[in-house]
């Protein structure tokens, strides 16, 4: 079978058995577009088709344009990844480590050992969480009136930190923080930021916090599984009008912009002669930054994501932007590999080996579904398989 029939295959497959309501993928190698395929409906029941141009909530893989962005102001000697970053945000010198709650519930801290630098917070070792994989985090956010990070509130970011900086690895709020750094030193939200200095020089020209009128049109709802299996539309979206915009995961976009970034990293920090970062820049972006620290598997708290972790077994850690798989994994993807994900079903890889990156979007929850998460590895699988 040729690449487009056996993808075709596996996603056609995914939205008849009910694995997906609809699904964009694409896959890329340094030259170009080598495959993309939209399948399925953008709301269940509405007869409205998937399209290659589809925009969904792209979740937290916003972190990586974030991280990316600030490896961008450190080239440029805005940011420096290992000073502290409370000489940018000073709040970021306030914050203390949880010991335990009092009798009245109150969160009880400490001063943490040593400052929260760039580079902690870039690869989840700053000690941060979310409260959606840990019940410590819910609360800390019911006694102390802390709104989730998808409300994108500033007390949000309010939250105390788990272990000291540096000595650990734990998914969290850590690049809402990174972007409110970009924030800072540019003089720009975040928005305005990756506007000028990532989407137009790449022609990301559908990815952005606020959706417009033209994405709009375009936009796929949010669907729930349930207990029985079944899935029913489930309205979802990132406040429109926030007080900060999220780095960490608030981006709307599509599959066709999110590659054209892929391939940015692919081509060695440029694409169409447009250059967004250094080829040294981009190195850094595959090597692990986190030392001895170590991806684990995080445990669900809250019924929109299950317990998540790719490859168990695979060691991984992580770098200036992405988690790294020390290991080939099983669907072909060799050592050295990057991705992540959001937590609406959607995931990527690069793979600087053999110069490929792919992207699947779909828009459903629980995070890494039962059903959704085996069919992105089924996609990556067919593309390596006819590579």
């Amino acid at each position: 079978m040729t690449l487009k029939s056996q993808i075709d295959a596996v996603l056609s497959a995914g939205v008849k058995s009910g694995a997906v309501p609809g699904v964009v993928a694409a896959v890329a190698d340094r030259e170009g577009v080598v495959y993309e395929g939209a399948f399925g409906e953008r709301a269940l029941g509405s007869g409205n088709a998937m399209t290659n141009d589809t925009v969904g909530w792209i979740a937290s893989m916003t972190k990586a344009i974030t991280s990316v962005a600030a490896v961008q102001c450190v080239e440029r000697g805005h940011l420096k990844l290992d000073e502290p970053a409370k000489n940018i945000c000073p709040e970021l010198g306030h914050v203390g480590v949880l010991t335990g709650f009092d009798a009245n519930g109150k969160p009880q801290t400490r001063p943490p050992k040593r400052d929260i630098t760039l580079r902690q917070l870039l690869t989840h070792s700053a000690g941060f969480s979310y409260e959606i994989w840990n019940t410590d985090m819910q609360k800390v956010q019911a006694a102390l009136d802390i709104p989730s990070v998808t409300e994108c509130k500033n007390k949000a970011l309010t939250l105390p930190l788990l272990f000291d900086p540096g000595e650990g690895w734990e998914y969290g709020i850590n690049i809402d923080w990174a972007g409110k750094m970009i924030e800072k030193v540019s003089g720009q939200t975040l928005g305005q930021y990756l506007k000028h200095n990532l989407f137009d020089p790449l022609g990301m020209s559908s990815t952005a916090f606020h959706i417009n009128d033209d994405m709009r049109q375009r936009v796929a709802t949010t669907h729930l599984r349930g207990p029985d299996g079944n899935l029913a539309v489930f309205p979802f979206e990132i406040p429109q009008q926030p007080e900060f915009e999220m780095g960490g995961g608030g981006l709307y976009g599509t599959v066709g912009d999110y590659l054209k970034f892929l391939r940015m990293v692919l081509n060695h920090g440029q694409l169409g002669g447009e250059r967004v970062l250094t080829p040294e820049g981009v190195v850094s972006l595959g090597l692990n930054h986190m030392g001895d620290c170590r991806v684990y598997n995080l445990k669900a708290a809250i019924p929109l994501t299950n317990d998540a972790e790719f490859f168990p077994g695979n060691p991984k850690s992580w770098s200036l932007a992405f988690q790294i798989n020390h290991e080939a994994t099983p669907t072909g993807r060799p050592a050295g590999g990057m991705m992540w994900a959001g937590l609406a079903n959607s995931y990527y890889w690069v793979d600087q080996t053999n110069g490929l990156a792919g992207v699947y979007m779909t828009q459903i929850f629980p995070f890494a579904d039962s059903k959704s998460l085996p069919l992105f590895y089924d996609f990556e699988t067919a593309v390596y398989q006819n590579h």
